[in-house]
Formats: structure tokens, sequence, C-alpha cells
């Protein structure tokens, strides 16, 4: 196939100013989206280089060199991209080191099919199997900024280009939106960016989206034993995603959400502007913090409030089998957990498993992992009265600090903070998760039928997680995530495998949905909410193709965030009209401003 394309190019002052330079406006050509639309009307188909340095207030936007406009007027389908024609990628890096300082050698931070070390670059930050397969798609570039120059260029590049640019922290999307696309794309991978600044004085952080939680969770410790941030409990998931997508923990129903915790951020938006909070407006502040960044921008960094934290913590693990009254302690569980001290998180695991009393024959075992913000003889006390089905003694817990609390919950058997900056998962395994929220008590006869169930389809889990406590405190419009007040709990179904074959994928993704299905007397209607963090790609999609983007996202924009949707379609349409920044679980533009040439 042939490459035909076209170079403008746009020359800005060459004295600077002292004022921020931002490129010049696109050609109505791209800024119509008719480039992109070529493609998207189509069929489908290391070393880390040095840290990125953040800075708290953003900085000068690009330097004042020409600027490289590049229109691929017939990009390649999907089924060649994977190939990245060598005029593509070429092409590409023409632009990228025209905006770029000469000196940052940008071509050393773009790698394609035919680098030597492409695949492992492509690979370090896939945490699902499933999307790891020779049938996956695999993008065209990758480019992996360590500054902020970078990252603008790679947007206007790409844009301009005509390709779908996916932004990738950690990898931990449960259905690979940061890193598989079934139309023609580049992926920004922001593992560069992983500094963390933290003011113990001040309780306060700036932290960038390339960081994981282990990270941040490290060096908060170095500065306070007193003082923690309220987010999840894998120490390798990115900061970025997490964040932009609500995050929560087990200081949830004590400090609420990790994005109600946040106060400032700094993003690249659609015209490689770089923006704060100030300039941003608060409208597009509120949409990444729950509305997911990916569809608004690339977010660069976060802003957070550290939270106080005890010197002494306690957890603990209890568990229970059906034979031994785990139907009672379930059930009280639902009463509890939710209505409790907002000092105490207890989760609770189901798992079909082999009987221990009966050979070969499967029961459920529910166990409840906790994290109490206070010591063992008062946490014993507290249970023994709310909770007596639980039948908690001060053996079954230990006291520790907050960090060591981190380590408990994320890495079994780890004692030394400094394995949290570990960027290896335990294990990369074929997966599928899926959500609920429960807004009524399960009845224990209910319950007792969801156990046979489960025995029956297989090894899908659930995990309770409780809300109530500050979920109950902050309004649904204060971020775009709404399941607060009035949510017992969240439920998130599990399945994971280690057969590799498209039978074994059929198998256990039937086995999963089949649950879920059983589910639905159960859990919340109208919409039946889910959870953005955990993605689903079972319950709605935009399609490559589709002119009916706002129709389709609708489906699962009402399911993550209800009332909520309305005010990010507004916010999206502003920020981004012509939706470059998209993927299958998006937020859509207005239907008004797609009619005018935008890419649906």
């Amino acid at each position: 196939m042939l490459f035909f394309t076209i170079f403008f190019i746009i020359s800005f002052p060459k004295k600077h100013t002292g004022k921020p330079i931002y490129p010049p406006p696109l050609p109505n050509l791209v800024s119509r989206g008719r480039a992109y639309n070529a493609h998207r009307q189509t069929n489908k188909q290391t070393e880390t280089p040095p840290r990125a340095k953040m800075k708290s207030r953003p900085t000068n936007i690009l330097p004042a060199v020409p600027f490289l406009l590049l229109l691929f007027l017939s990009p390649p389908s999907p089924a060649t991209g994977a190939a990245a024609d060598a005029s593509v990628y070429q092409s590409f890096l023409r632009c990228l080191e025209t905006n770029t300082a000469p000196e940052d050698k940008i071509s050393d931070l773009v790698y394609s099919p035919t680098n030597r070390t492409f695949n492992s670059v492509l690979q370090a930050y896939i945490r699902n199997s499933r999307l790891n397969t020779s049938s996956t798609p695999k993008p065209s570039i990758i480019i992996t900024p360590t500054k902020i120059p970078h990252i603008q260029a790679a947007v206007l590049c790409t844009k301009a280009a005509g390709y779908q640019l996916k932004t990738r922290s950690g990898g931990h999307d449960y259905e690979g939106l940061s890193y598989v696309s079934d139309s023609p794309f580049f992926i920004l991978d922001m593992f560069n960016f992983r500094s963390i600044e933290i003011d113990a004085a001040a309780k306060s952080g700036w932290v960038q989206a390339g960081a994981t939680l282990g990270e941040l969770y490290y060096r908060i410790w170095q500065k306070s034993n007193v003082l923690g941030f309220p987010a999840g409990i894998c120490p390798t998931v990115g900061v970025g995603g997490h964040l932009s997508g609500a995050g929560y923990g087990n200081l949830l129903r004590k400090y609420g959400l990790s994005t109600d915790n946040v106060v400032d951020a700094q993003i690249v938006d659609v015209n490689g502007k770089l923006l704060d909070r100030a300039s941003m407006g608060e409208d597009l502040f509120w949409a990444i913090r729950g509305g997911g960044g990916a569809s608004f921008g690339v977010i660069i960094a976060y802003k957070i409030v550290l939270v106080p934290v005890p010197e002494t913590v306690t957890v603990f693990r209890v568990e229970k089998y059906l034979e031994q009254n785990a139907t009672d302690m379930a059930y009280q569980w639902q009463l509890v957990a939710p209505k409790t001290t907002k000092d105490l998180f207890m989760r609770m695991l189901l798992q079909p498993v082999s009987s221990k009393t009966k050979k070969g024959e499967t029961t459920v075992r529910a166990s409840v992992l906790a994290e109490y913000l206070g010591n063992a003889d008062s946490l014993v006390a507290l249970l023994g009265k709310e909770f007596p089905e639980l039948g908690l003694k001060k053996e079954d817990c230990l006291e520790m600090s907050w960090i060591q609390s981190v380590l408990w919950w994320g890495l079994d058997n780890e004692t030394n903070p400094a394995v949290l900056l570990s960027r290896q998962p335990e294990s990369v395994n074929f997966g599928k998760r899926k959500s609920d929220y429960v807004q009524t008590p399960i009845p224990k006869a209910s319950l007792e039928w969801i156990w046979k169930k489960m025995i029956e389809s297989g090894k899908t889990g659930f995990v309770f997680n409780p809300y109530g406590g500050a979920m109950d405190e902050v309004p649904a419009t204060e971020t775009p995530f709404p399941h607060r007040a009035g949510n017992l709990y969240k439920i998130q179904y599990s399945i994971s495998w280690k057969e590799a074959g498209v039978e074994a994928e059929k198998k256990y993704l039937g086995q999963i949905r089949r649950i879920y299905s059983y589910m639905t007397p159960f859990v919340s209607k109208n919409p039946r909410s889910a959870y953005l963090n955990y993605r689903d790609l079972d319950i709605g999609i935009v399609q490559p193709a589709s002119k009916n983007s706002f129709d389709e996202g609708k489906v699962y924009g009402g399911k993550y965030f209800n009332g909520n949707f309305e005010r990010l379609v507004k916010v999206k349409t502003a920020v981004d009209p012509h939706n470059f920044f998209w993927n299958e679980q998006s937020i859509p533009v207005l239907p008004s401003v797609l009619k005018f040439g935008s890419k649906h």
C-alpha cells in the first residue's frame, strides 16, 4: 500500500517572549477529523530511561521551533498497523523531533515493531494474559516520554497522523483499553513519569501518573509513619488510571475515595496545552476525578491530600465454610460492615473451593479480611457486640504500623517496605472482572441459592467491599463517581485461569457471565450500576466505525456514572469536541457536535 504524506511547515517566532508558546490550531482537515475517519471506518485488524522530573506548576508548552504537521491521508488499516510501515514511523518521528529539543534524542524513546525491544516494552505493563495473545492487536508505535514536551508533541503528532492514542500508566485496566484497540493506535507509555514529592508538614504531595501505588505508599512512609493515603491494595497499580477512575482502598469508609482527596492536577489537553486546576477550570477538574482521565487528555500528575493514620492499626482474617455456618456470617456481614465505625473496613471474599470434610465435593469459603484504625483489644470488644457470628478472637488479630498493613494486604509474608518499589506483579494470569452494587441485604435463603449457583458454575469468586461511613457523607454529584449513599456494598466478580486458548477463554467467560446474570435480582436496577475501574466491556462499547457514539455511550455511561453522565458529556464536548481522546468506553461528545465533522 502506498502512503502519501503532506507536510505543513508553520514557523513560530524565533525569539521567546517569556510567555508560553502554543502550537497554532490544526488545519480544518485534521480538526474536522476526516483523516481520522479514514481509518475509523475500516475493518479491524528494556532499559528504563531516566525518571522524569515533576514540576508542581505548569511550564512552557513547547519549544519555539517550527511545528511540523503531518497529515496521513491514507493511514494503514488495523490489519497492517502492527507492522508499522516505515514511512509512518519515520514521518511520526520527524514530527516529534521537530517539536522537541534536539538534546532530548526523542528517537531513543520511540519504538516500532521493528525495534528489538518493542515487545519487551509493550509487555512490561500488560497485567492480563487474556489481552496478550498472538491475535491481540498491537500498537504501531510506542512512545515512552521523559518530559512534558514529549507528551505534548506526541498528542499533536498522533492527532495529525490520524491514529488513536492510548495512554498507559500501570496497565491494570481489566479490559486493556490502555494498550489494546481494534483501530490503528499508538501507545503513550507513562512509566517514566513516576516522580513523587511528599510534603509531610503540609500533609500533601504531588504524584505523577506513571508512579505506582506501592511507590506512593513507600514515599509517604519515608516521610511519616502517621500519614497515609486512601487508595488500593495492589502495589503495582498505576496512579494515573487509579485516581482518574475514582480509586478506593481500606481507608474508604474513613476518608472516602482516592479522588475525594485530590486538590489539583496537571493534564495535557487535545491542543497540547499543559493545564493545572486554575487553567483547566472546575468542570474539567471535576471530570478527571472519577470520570476517566483518558477521555479528556493525558494526566501528568495529581496533587493529593495525605490523611492521618494511627501508629498502630489492627488486621485480621477469619474464614468459615458452609458447613461452619458461613451463611449466617455472610448475612450478618451485610448488616454490620456498612454501618459500623468508620475506623473499620471489613472486606468479604467468597470462593468455591474443595471441601475439606467431604471428599470430592465443592463448598464455598467465606473470608472476612479487615483493617481497623486502632488496637486489637478495642476491635475484639467492638465486634463481640456487633458481629458475634464472626467469632473474632484476640489471637486472630495482628497489630502493626499502617505501612506494614499495606504489605499484609498486598504482599503476603513481606515485611520490608522496600518491596513496594517493585513493579513486577506476583503473577499474570488470564482473567475477567465484573461489578455490581447491593442496596438491600440479600436474604439468607437467597444467599444459599447463590452458593449453589457458584458451585454449579465453576470458579467465579466474589469480593464484597462495604460502603457507609464517609461514602454516605459525600454528595453523589461531588465527583463523577455517583455510587455513594444508598449502597451497602460493591461486588467484584472475579475469575482467573492459567490455560491458554480460545476454548478455555470461552469456558471461563461463560462462567462469570452466568453468575452475573444470576445476581440480577439482588443488585441495583435502572441502571444496574458498575464501577469504572472494574472495566467491563460486556456492559456496552462504542464501535470503532460507529456514527452513534452518544447513544452507545449512554448504555455503559449510565451504569458507570448514573446521573453524572450528562455532565461528563458536556465537559467532553467542550474540551475535546472532535473526540480525539476516545476508546471503546470513553465519554462521547454531544450529538449536535457530531453532525458537524467530528470523527463519529
